[in-house]
């Protein structure tokens, strides 16, 4: 079961590795400073940090938000490290956070300190929570299933990638038994598989999730696509989303599918993403428009 790997490699990390990649779990008030000196902003490296922030609390009555933001981009053993993860997940959680999300956000992070952000991701999940996962870096498919890839993988046959890489789908079966009502996953993974030259065979792109009712899923190109990146740090996926979430009077499913039309439209139907839904509840990223003068009461 996924709550028992989980708890066993966090275990583990708390026993003997817990600060020994040299990051550090931050929050607003507790604060464990990393071992070795901080790094610039804007510098990038094999080991990544993991940050906590807590957004004000919800009104009475209103479902908690919670966010799970991870940049992954610099990967030593890729043929190309990617230049604009961390920036996109910079300008998304920015904006989350406004919208009074609460999130755990990471960089550059290996397995285990993956493991140690869904942990704390899945930590603030309540019932009737509305639970956000957005994820840039490399996704590779592997037995019809997407796994998430850490930067420090070492990826030399399939086999590797289910060892190393972290699967979505025990991640939403983890929100759903804590009771989480709205799930929205964001997965700008769809890139080129840096390491096909030595499988036998492989299968490009994501594969489809197998979700619960309440997710809304958006890939940044459809299953079985990848996307030719561009230096662009923001991306169109992601300046168009953000676009689309600050604009009020429409649902998440609604924002999302305007998404995949206005980045379809601006890169000429050469990125297409690829948006399913099993919403039943209605999710609003900005308040509602009121009603009108006219409307039914």
């Amino acid at each position: 079961m996924w709550n028992a790997s989980l708890a066993g490699a966090i275990a583990l990390l708390a026993l003997g590795m817990s600060m020994a990649s040299g990051e550090g779990v931050r929050g607003e008030t507790d604060r464990v400073e990393p071992t070795a000196p901080a790094r610039p902003a804007d510098q990038r490296g094999p080991a990544g940090g993991i940050a906590t922030s807590q957004a004000n609390a919800p009104q009475a009555g209103s479902a908690r938000l919670v966010a799970l933001v991870i940049g992954n981009g610099a990967y030593p053993d890729a043929d190309l490290t990617l230049n604009q993860p961390v920036s996109r997940a910079r300008a998304l959680a920015d904006e989350l956070k406004g919208r009074g999300f609460d999130l755990v956000t990471g960089e550059n992070l290996g397995k285990q300190e993956m493991l140690r952000a869904i942990e704390a991701f899945v930590n603030k999940v309540t019932p009737g929570s509305t639970a956000l996962i957005f994820f840039s870096g490399f996704g590779i498919q592997a037995s019809r299933k997407t796994y998430l890839i850490p930067v420090n993988a070492q990826i030399w046959i399939e086999d590797d990638v289910r060892r190393t890489g972290v699967s979505v789908e025990p991640i939403l079966g983890e929100l759903e038994s804590r009771g989480a009502g709205v799930k929205l996953i964001i997965l700008d993974a769809s890139r080129r598989n840096p390491f096909e030259r030595r499988f036998r065979g492989f299968s490009a792109g994501l594969a489809g999730i197998y979700a619960p009712d309440d997710t809304l899923v958006m890939y940044s190109a459809a299953p079985g696509k990848v996307i030719n990146d561009t230096d662009d740090e923001r991306s169109v996926l992601v300046s168009e989303l953000i676009a689309q979430i600050r604009s009020p009077g429409q649902t998440a499913e609604e924002a999302f599918n305007r998404t995949r039309v206005a980045v379809s439209e601006a890169s000429h139907r050469n990125q297409v993403p690829w948006v399913s839904s099993s919403l039943i509840a209605r999710f609003f990223f900005a308040s509602p428009l009121p009603p009108g003068p006219d409307s039914t009461r």
